[in-house]
């Protein structure tokens, strides 16, 4: 396939309006699919969402096996626990989705393919990982439910608030003791300034919540040995309010949500594809009305503070004997892949990594994780490339200036630091981090995004990669986010 090629337009983007109801989508969105596959300039791409975020055996070695065969050799991580096949051959779509279906990774329903878009905590237990399921299952047996755009995102958090920072449009919270506290500026719908990709409403730190604190506080209720809330509540939080329900409706309820969305989307005629993209960011919707409606016995409850976001788990045996491991920019290879094997399930993050069942003893999930660090895992906590990320980059995007790829690298600072190939910034992180956008092959503006002032206000501190340069702090909205 040749390097390059002239760009092409990407129907869903671009095509946005303003009025003085809000903005305006004269389009669907584009997002690529397992089984609707996008054109790239390395080949075409493949995005498998993974409800759950729970892989088999047998899957990781399909996947393995059809990156090698059918596309460039690698699989890459999205910020949404998704994987991607890049490199595929024009021709092989059809071979691709037998493989995936003969895999168990595709619904019954193809129509739903690209709508089960769900964070899920890795490290939730039985009874959160069961309502996640059974979402998905409500998901794909409703009709209606394929209105809903490639980017609403649904997040089942297990209590510790790890993928309630990540600014899904509908969260199922398991209730846990603190939930009782408000948070009377964030949301959880996504910035309502979002382009629809979405980006968190927790970059405030109003709980002092690390996501270091919150694993190795919260590791040891979780996983096989139980779950966070396990009293059987869930919250269902979405936009500016909160609802208690019972553990076997929060499904339905996180269903119910997503209804109310599109009756409201539908109403206000603006083509939105997120609830912060409502001309009220999801005030106006009658949640309420769709859970009498589904039958949802529900009560209203204080907003719960949204965490700050973290970092997931990190590398390293966690509390409980389970190995985590990270995949360095967000990347491996077939075989980086199977040596997540022998195991009977792995968990893809949200950031760009996995986590491994608990191991008996210390030994031996020190044994396991120097394994995977010469497989070429990222599995020291203190790594400094457990925080770096970066877009495809050059070849395979036609819109990059750089190799962000080969160019990528930690900096000084500790903050995140995003390495993109142009303004589009896709796959950027939440909160406080250093964005280095390409202005021409090797060439980087540096911005450090930090939020000061005011909730909702976000500033910039601005200067060139070189360190003499002066800087300057402007006021200005969060780049919109798009899924890597």
């Amino acid at each position: 396939m040749p390097s390059s090629s002239p760009k092409r337009p990407e129907p869903g983007e671009g095509h946005i309006r303003t009025r003085r109801s809000g903005r305006v989508r004269d389009r669907g969105d584009a997002c690529p699919g397992a089984l609707r596959l996008h054109r790239a300039d390395d080949g075409a791409l493949a995005r498998l969402r993974l409800p759950t975020g729970v892989l088999t055996e047998q899957q990781i070695r399909v996947l393995a096996d059809a990156a090698d065969r059918l596309g460039d050799g690698h699989l890459s991580l999205t910020s949404r626990g998704n994987l991607e096949l890049r490199g595929l051959g024009e021709s092989c779509g059809l071979e691709l989705a037998e493989l995936l279906r003969g895999a168990g990774l595709l619904p019954d329903s193809e129509a739903h393919e690209r709508i089960r878009n769900m964070v899920v905590s890795p490290l939730a237990g039985p009874r959160v990982q069961a309502a996640a399921r059974a979402l998905d299952v409500l998901l794909c047996g409703e009709a209606w439910t394929t209105g809903l755009s490639g980017r609403f995102l649904f997040a089942v958090d297990d209590g510790r608030g790890d993928v309630a920072a990540l600014g899904a449009d509908v969260t199922l919270r398991a209730a846990a003791e603190g939930d009782s506290g408000t948070d009377g500026d964030s949301r959880a719908d996504g910035d309502s300034r979002a382009d629809g990709d979405s980006r968190a409403d927790g970059d405030s730190r109003a709980d002092g919540d690390s996501g270091a604190d919150r694993h190795s506080r919260a590791d040891s209720g979780s996983g096989a040995d139980g779950d966070f809330g396990a009293g059987g509540a869930f919250l269902l939080v979405v936009a500016d309010r909160a609802y208690e329900v019972g553990g076997p409706d929060a499904p339905a309820a996180a269903l119910a949500a997503a209804r109310a969305f599109l009756t409201a989307a539908e109403a206000a005629g603006t083509g939105a594809w997120r609830v912060g993209e409502l001309p009220d960011g999801g005030r106006g919707m009658d949640v309420a009305g769709e859970l009498a409606r589904a039958g949802v016995t529900a009560s209203p409850a204080p907003r719960p503070v949204t965490p700050s976001p973290g970092s997931g788990p990190p590398p390293g045996i966690l509390d409980g004997g389970f190995v985590s491991v990270s995949a360095r920019l967000g990347r491996v290879t077939g075989d980086q892949f199977r040596a997540l094997l022998p195991a009977a399930e792995i968990r893809v993050t949200p950031w760009r990594g996995f986590v491994l069942p608990a191991w008996p003893d210390q030994a031996a999930a020190r044994d396991r994780l120097a394994e995977l660090a010469a497989a070429g895992y990222l599995t020291a906590p203190d790594t400094p490339w457990a925080t770096v990320s970066a877009c495809t980059g050059r070849p395979g995007c036609a819109k990059s200036l750089a190799d962000v790829r080969g160019d990528a690298r930690p900096l000084d600072g500790g903050l995140p630091v995003h390495w993109s190939g142009c303004e589009r910034r896709c796959g950027h992180p939440r909160g406080d981090w250093v964005d280095m956008v390409a202005t021409g092959e090797g060439s980087y503006q540096q911005t450090v995004h930090t939020r000061a002032g005011a909730p909702g206000a976000m500033f910039h501190v601005k200067h060139a990669v070189a360190q003499d340069v002066s800087r300057e702090t402007v006021p200005g909205p969060r780049p919109p986010l798009h899924e890597q």
